[in-house]
């Protein structure tokens, strides 16, 4: 059944007798009747992901990578045949000293070697990000798609452990060493891993681990990346020594530097003088950015390129969907901050500005991660922004990710990517997201969590969520009623209906006072409490509710109101609920008729409540027509490969 107005809740199906067609059933079936998607296309091995990072240019060798060689194997130590004990290397340095590329090395390296079966790429930015990639990786191992992630994790770290497979898992720009509690890759004979890290953690340390400091490029290794980026233009690398000092040797300085030179024509002596800045990395960043970004903005299309970083600054350094930047939300700012119209080609173009002066990386690979920011570049930006221009930053940036934020997410990538990104705009805007209200990005991150089977973390979300609500606007404030509401309702999905009743009623209490009664959030929590009054024990008391709520509900939204069609499904399936299955089934026959309607065939929506009258329709003493109805649901599957 629908569940009040948030999102549906199958029905639990029953068919008696023999039914003719698709469907063969003899006696009784209990328990959910579904549909389910064929399995998914096994990967043949050897697979790499598609989520691995392109080199950087004029790759310069590191001792670092030698040494994951030395401890881990690969090439002529053969990967997969050392008598190392280690099976993990730990890459630890600052920002922008080339973590990623060591770690890109060297998996590439174990590739060409034809010693791996398997190589596997996750942006372990946060446990979400971590546990998600395993799950979608488990899929493309076994074809098995599981709605729970976490359950997905451990069937990968289970394949890992038995697999016969030689495998090689790269989690890069880990955050946090305890997301990766429980999630540590077995320690196998057949398998390796690297992890790159800011952190020094005693908890990165362990039994088969080895934890490799990285530094700054040493002077020889900055005139030889200097000398290899220039190489086509050696006339540039006149007083080469001097700016990689100035730029304290940084690779991520440097690589910027370069790009600016190339594009400006400028040698090394010609480079703004970097004098007198403090000893510092992000003083470092602020002086090639400063001069990166000037000149990405005076580019065709000219005045895009800095509005584009302002925006991408506020999201996830480890991958920003291309989408974010086509969105009416950033071609509406662009056109206001240059008051002539843009459209979403330009947006792409003024992206290709950036990606010239390495101030971005652009990804053809995967689409959910396809543009990368270096997180010392977006603090840099962000810390160059007025306080009144990140509002509007931050509210075009959250706009942008509800734009492209799809209704069914097919993907579990896709959702959480989005939800990482939410995670990030949300650190970095403070109370910037909160002003006039809490914007509805945050939200529908949360929703997000439910619907991908994460209920608890759902529920400790919302909680999260109502704290700095009431902090910043108040306990009655109408955006925290709705964030209340939310937790009650994950309260429930998480196991404790009992609980998820109790808020919901004292959220229906403070909406009545501070909304009306016949407001559509008031409605809305009326229909959230009763379903939960039916879960605790009193389906009838939830139906007579129902009726009345549906009463008000055509008075004052109407009949296609999307929460009148969930009421009256509701109040079908209770209706069937306390022994009248003949009403339920015609409550639902009329109400498939009229989502036919409105939604069209194959909305998701629409389906389920063919199936919610295959139920009904079969516990009322007609199998024909609960067949008939399973046969109408099987081939619209079908029709569109579900």
């Amino acid at each position: 059944m629908d569940h009040g107005p948030d999102d549906p809740v199958r029905a639990t199906n029953l068919a008696s007798g023999h039914v003719a067609g698709r469907l063969t059933q003899i006696g009784t079936v209990h328990g959910g009747v579904h549909l389910h998607s064929p399995p998914r296309p096994v990967v043949t091995l050897p697979h790499r992901t598609v989520s691995i990072p392109q080199h950087a240019t004029a790759l310069q060798p590191r001792s670092a990578t030698d040494e994951l060689a030395r401890i881990l194997g690969h090439g002529d130590t053969a990967i997969l045949t050392s008598n190392s004990a280690v099976r993990a290397g730990v890459i630890s340095g600052l920002g922008g000293v080339g973590k990623t590329q060591i770690a890109l090395a060297y998996a590439e390296q174990a590739w060409a070697t034809g010693m791996l079966d398997l190589l596997v790429w996750v942006t372990a930015s946060s446990r979400d990000a971590i546990v998600s990639a395993y799950a979608e990786l488990a899929t493309e191992l076994d074809g098995h798609t599981d709605p729970d992630p976490d359950r997905g994790a451990r069937r990968l770290l289970s394949w890992l452990a038995t697999a016969k497979a030689r495998w090689l898992i790269v989690l890069d720009d880990l955050q946090q060493p305890h997301d990766l509690d429980g999630l540590w890759p077995p320690t196998m004979e057949t398998g390796r891993v690297v992890v790159t890290t800011r952190r020094r953690d005693a908890a990165l340390r362990g039994p088969c681990r080895r934890q490799i400091g990285i530094g700054l490029f040493t002077s020889r290794e900055a005139h030889n990346y200097l000398r290899d980026a220039l190489a086509d233009q050696p006339l540039l690398l006149d007083n080469m020594t001097e700016l990689a000092s100035s730029l304290g040797y940084l690779p991520l300085a440097l690589a910027q530097a370069v790009a600016y030179m190339i594009d400006r024509d400028l040698s090394c002596t010609l480079f703004p003088d970097t004098d007198g800045l403090p000893d510092q990395q992000r003083a470092t960043i602020a002086t090639t950015w400063s001069l990166s970004i000037e000149h990405a903005n005076q580019l065709e299309p000219a005045g895009l390129a800095r509005p584009m970083l302002d925006v991408a600054s506020m999201l996830d350094a480890n991958g920003i969907p291309t989408d974010v930047f086509a969105t009416s939300a950033v071609t509406g700012l662009l056109a206001t901050l240059t008051e002539r119209e843009i459209d979403a080609a330009e947006a792409h173009d003024a992206l290709g500005c950036l990606h010239r002066l390495t101030l971005i990386t652009r990804s053809q690979d995967s689409a959910t991660h396809a543009v990368r920011v270096h997180a010392l570049v977006q603090r840099a930006t962000r810390e160059a922004m007025p306080d009144a221009y990140r509002t509007r930053i931050a509210h075009a940036a959250a706009d942008a990710l509800l734009e492209i934020w799809p209704d069914i997410e097919a993907d579990p990538q896709i959702g959480q990517v989005l939800r990482a990104n939410t995670a990030t705009l949300a650190e970095h805007s403070g109370p910037h997201l909160w002003t006039p209200d809490a914007h509805t990005v945050l939200l529908r991150a949360g929703k997000s969590l439910g619907d991908a089977g994460l209920a608890t973390k759902a529920r400790t979300y919302f909680t999260q969520l109502r704290s700095v609500a009431e902090q910043q606007l108040g306990h009655s404030h109408p955006s925290t009623l709705t964030i209340r509401h939310g937790l009650a309702r994950w309260q429930g999905e998480a196991g404790d209906p009992a609980t998820a009743a109790a808020e919901f009623h004292r959220v229906l209490e403070d909406r009545i006072r501070v909304l009306g009664p016949d407001h559509p959030d008031t409605l809305r929590t009326r229909s959230s409490l009763a379903d939960w009054r039916a879960r605790t024990g009193d389906p009838a008391g939830a139906a007579e509710e129902y009726e009345r709520i549906l009463d008000n509900q055509l008075r004052v939204l109407g009949r296609d109101h999307p929460d009148t069609s969930t009421t009256r499904n509701n109040l079908a399936y209770w209706r069937g609920e306390v022994g009248n299955p003949t009403a339920a089934a015609a409550d639902f026959e009329r109400l498939f008729d009229e989502r036919l309607r409105t939604l069209g065939p194959d909305h998701p929506k629409t389906l389920r409540t063919l199936n919610n009258l295959a139920y009904w329709l079969a516990a009322s003493g007609d199998p024909a027509g609960a067949a008939a109805a399973l046969d109408r649901l099987a081939d619209r599957q079908d029709l569109n490969g579900r």
